[in-house]
């Protein structure tokens, strides 16, 4: 998948997402939206943790069908700019807790409400994507578009806590200098196909950094080469 297809862009913006608009359906089918806080899963299935309390979450167990829209930032004054995805499926509670530590890590703050007794993790299985580039550039996408292939998810997820032990132990700076420079320590908490998250020590510190790729990985060896591409140019200014 090429750095440029409608694919890597959709999931670029995927798995930077920090937060996004849930729609349901309601009672006598009135469409309904809220925001949540999603996260991707290795795979790209959003995560999103869920309270049993929520309009959203008893519109999900009635009805799975939903779409997640999660936009980046515009190019200008004028909010149609900006890039956004809309991914159409349908969501499933799930009892995974590595999946649940996923999500904690791109949303750390959280962690004060996680275990509370209705909250529950909830996995969107996506079915199709709507890309919007920017003002009118619009492309519709497969699940085949979209996805990221199994064999190089399973692969960076058999090494991902590797990849992650020896970035933290051994390349604190360059971590903080990935993350811009951010003052404070910084580690990597999560690697995929498509990039990786840096987060703050401090949780409150500020958001978990998304870093992204220049094009889907399917090893570890081709990591650590986005790894030193994106490090050098970061010293390069």
């Amino acid at each position: 998948m090429a750095e440029d297809s409608p694919g890597f862009q959709a999931r670029r913006l995927l798995r930077a997402a920090r937060a996004g608009t849930l729609a349901t359906t309601g009672p006598g089918g009135q469409p309904f939206a809220s925001l949540v806080t999603p996260a991707a899963a290795p795979d790209l299935s959003p995560l999103l943790l869920l309270s049993s309390l929520s309009e959203h979450t008893r519109h999900l167990r009635a009805d799975p069908r939903c779409a997640l829209m999660v936009a980046g930032a515009p190019a200008s004054a004028n909010p149609q700019t900006a890039p956004r995805v809309t991914i159409t499926g349908t969501a499933e509670p799930i009892e995974d807790a590595a999946l649940k530590a996923r999500w904690l890590a791109i949303h750390p703050y959280a962690a004060l409400y996680a275990d509370f007794a209705d909250f529950s993790l909830w996995r969107l299985r996506p079915a199709a994507a709507l890309l919007v580039g920017g003002f009118a550039r619009a492309t519709r996408l497969r699940a085949a578009d979209l996805l990221p292939e199994p064999d190089a998810v399973a692969a960076l997820l058999a090494a991902e806590a590797g990849i992650i032990a020896h970035c933290n132990a051994d390349h604190a700076d360059a971590m903080a200098l990935l993350a811009g420079g951010a003052a404070g320590p910084w580690r990597m908490v999560a690697a995929d196909v498509d990039g990786c998250d840096l987060a703050p020590a401090d949780p409150e510190a500020g958001p978990v950094h998304r870093i992204a790729w220049s094009a889907p990985v399917a090893s570890p060896e081709a990591v650590r080469g986005e790894l030193v591409r994106l490090l050098h140019r970061a010293r390069s200014g």
